[in-house]
């Protein structure tokens, strides 16, 4: 199995699998190599397994190359431990609620007094089977958790059984132990609590319009138990439907057969199963109309809820308002509206000057075109008809004759 691209290198991996010198400033760059190496491959195994703890005895497993296992996982476990990338599984459960090391499901938690014990001692030692869980991976799995109860049918519903949870979350957590830890983590963030109520596990998630998780209340619990009467009764009533076809399918067989009597007690035992059922079904009905009243009143206090937060910030906003202050104000706006329209007008009367001016030139230009209009008219018009051959052209006129040059007298002889 190749864990890494460095892994089928043996001058690389024979100095990876070697032990850490007791003193990390012999030299510091090996160490801390070879530190980052195997904290980064240790992460990354137990991510792509889908595990948030590990021990050094599943880590010695897990690294074995070439029947050799690393000579230095303890000191890189301790160095982890150190600088809190990883944490006993004891005491991260202790942290949460000693509650939780009662009933934690599928945990392979130490006593207590164990790891007390080893921790007043200095914790320097590192049993094979201590189990560990990696703070970066189980804070992962947590958000994955919520983010699929989130998107699942239960999301309306805040408090989910242990059970129900185990299914929701087999596509996230890779067993119980892995579940657990992930609820111990929410709880730690304040998105999950765990209780017990008659014996049975239950897990209240956070809202999407909370900030974190509320106790568990009798009404959580009222609504928690109507939920599951809802549920039972629904598949019932879905059973006694499913009894009813059969009694009626063995009535219509009983009947191809000739046994008449036989299929009148199938259709007389149909009738009472379908009695049964819409009982049921009116018993279902009351039940979800208890619920959906219920969610309206959440709805309705939390209506109530914004409206007071509302009131309350628009006191706060107008505190220093009031009419007599706003009245005041108004007359102030209307008394600077009025000087600024006496300002307007007076620049308006220096401009209009000019406008005047231009208007004046504009005048007496169209005065000097009319005038060279008039002046063209004065002159007589000139004929444009052409004058006809052979006739005079003025009425009256007759045009004067001409008489031929006299003949030239020669000279006295």
């Amino acid at each position: 199995m190749s864990l890494t691209p460095e892994w089928d290198d043996d001058e690389r991996m024979n100095f990876m699998f070697s032990d850490f010198k007791e003193n990390r400033e012999v030299n510091t760059t090996d160490w801390d190599s070879k530190m980052g190496f195997w904290t980064a491959l240790i992460i990354k195994c137990c991510r792509d397994r889908g595990s948030v703890c590990v021990s050094l005895q599943e880590l010695n497993k897990i690294f074995r190359r070439k029947e050799k296992s690393p000579l230095g996982l303890r000191t890189v476990i301790q160095s982890m431990a150190g600088c809190g990338k990883i944490q006993r599984e004891s005491e991260f459960a202790a942290n949460v609620d000693c509650g939780w090391l009662s009933w934690g499901v599928g945990l392979l938690l130490v006593k207590p007094l164990k790891w007390t014990f080893s921790a007043f001692l200095g914790g320097s030692r590192v049993p094979l089977d201590e189990s560990y869980v990696i703070i970066e991976l189980v804070k992962e799995k947590a958000a994955e958790l919520l983010r699929a109860y989130r998107s699942s049918e239960f999301a309306s519903s805040p408090i989910v059984s242990f059970q129900e949870l185990c299914t929701l979350s087999s596509k996230v957590c890779a067993d119980e132990s892995t579940l657990c830890m992930a609820l111990l983590q929410l709880q730690r963030d304040k998105q999950v609590t765990v209780s017990l109520h008659e014996g049975e596990k239950i897990v209240k998630f956070c809202q999407t319009s909370q900030d974190r998780v509320s106790p568990v209340s009798d009404v959580d619990i009222g609504i928690y138990q109507l939920q599951r009467s809802e549920k039972l009764l629904g598949e019932r009533v879905e059973k006694m439907g499913l009894e009813a076809d059969k009694c009626k399918e063995e009535a219509r067989l009983l009947l191809r057969e000739g046994k008449k009597s036989q299929a009148l007690r199938c259709l007389r035992g149909r009738k009472r199963v379908e009695k049964r059922a819409d009982k049921l079904f009116a018993q279902l009905e009351s039940i979800r109309g208890i619920l959906d009243r219920i969610a309206q009143s959440q709805t309705d206090k939390m209506v109530m809820q914004a409206y007071q937060t509302g009131v309350a910030a628009l006191r706060l906003s107008l505190k220093d308002v009031t009419v007599e202050r706003a009245e005041n104000l108004v007359d102030q706006i209307q008394e600077l509206c009025d000087t600024q329209d006496e300002v307007n007008q007076t620049i308006s009367n220096v401009s209009g000057a000019d406008e005047d001016m231009d208007e004046l030139e504009d005048e007496l230009k169209s005065l000097l075109d009319e005038s060279k209009t008039d002046s063209i008219c004065d002159f007589p018009e000139v004929p444009t008809k052409k004058l006809p051959s052979g006739e005079a052209g003025l009425t009256g006129f007759e045009p004067r004759k001409i008489a031929s040059p006299a003949r030239r007298l020669e000279p006295a002889q």
